[in-house]
C-alpha cells in the first residue's frame, strides 16, 4: 500500500472517479500494525479500488478535517466526497474490514 507523501497527492487521490479508501495510521499504533498484518491481502482483493496509507500525526489537519478520532481508520472516498468511515473500534479484523468494503459497489468503466 503506497503512503501518502502531501496534502496534494492526497486531494488527487481522492478526486478519482473510483473508490479510494485512506488508512489514518501512526507508526506508534499497535492496531495500527496488527491492520498491516493482514490488509495487503484484502488489497489484492479490491482491484477495483485504490488503498493508501495516511500517517495521522504528519497530516493531523486532514485527519481532523476528516473526523478521524482514532486510528486505524479507513475513509472511503470517490469524486473528492467522503462516503463511508470504518472508525478504529470497527477495524481491527479482516472480517470486519471485509464486510466494511463489501457494502461498497464496483465503480462502472474503472
Amino acid at each position: 500500500m503506497n503512503r501518502i507523501e502531501n496534502q496534494e497527492q492526497f486531494q488527487q487521490q481522492i478526486n478519482q472517479n473510483r473508490y479510494t479508501i485512506m488508512k489514518f495510521d501512526a507508526t506508534w499504533c499497535p492496531d495500527c500494525k496488527n491492520l498491516d498484518r493482514f490488509i495487503g491481502d484484502i488489497v489484492d482483493e479490491h482491484h477495483d479500488k485504490s488503498f493508501f496509507a495516511v500517517d495521522s500525526e504528519q497530516f493531523d489537519m486532514l485527519a481532523e478535517e476528516y473526523g478521524v478520532k482514532g486510528i486505524p481508520s479507513l475513509l472511503v472516498f470517490k469524486n473528492g466526497e467522503k462516503l463511508e468511515h470504518l472508525h478504529s473500534k470497527f477495524a481491527k479484523t479482516p472480517t470486519q474490514i471485509r464486510e466494511f468494503l463489501s457494502t461498497l459497489h464496483s465503480s462502472e468503466n474503472q
